[in-house]
């Protein structure tokens, strides 16, 4: 089980800049069973990447998990909290032309909007 994760998002239905706005949200509406089972087994403090789709295709941001309520396992509940902007985004073909993520889910499921990631890969993303 991973404790990091990156979570996909169309820009123009939820950004990054909305979930800093608004400080805290319920990740929920994923319908793909990989997605989900992914959603469900998060933790609180589960340390997140925020990914844009649509014509950003980047890793833009961090969140945190702050609880996870999986009472319905077909609409698993996550609320997170934003983090900060990552100092520098990551594009869609700079993960695919790094190796760490040779194997990864984000490259080989490219539809997957819940995706563990390993420490290593997260830290790459965060730019720590």
């Amino acid at each position: 089980m991973s404790s990091n994760y990156l979570l996909k998002t169309e820009p123009t239905a939820y950004s990054f800049a909305d979930l800093q706005r608004d400080k805290e949200t319920v990740w929920d509406g994923v319908h793909n069973p990989v997605a989900l089972r992914n959603l469900s087994q998060m933790t609180s403090g589960t340390r997140l990447i925020i990914y844009e789709t649509g014509d950003h295709k980047s890793a833009v941001g961090t969140a945190t998990v702050l609880s996870v309520d999986v009472s319905n396992l077909k609409n698993p509940a996550v609320k997170l909290k934003a983090g900060k902007p990552l100092a520098k985004i990551i594009t869609l073909a700079q993960i695919k032309s790094n190796k760490l993520f040779a194997d990864s889910p984000l490259v080989r499921q490219g539809r997957l909007s819940v995706v563990p990631l390993t420490e290593t890969q997260y830290r790459f993303l965060a730019g720590d």
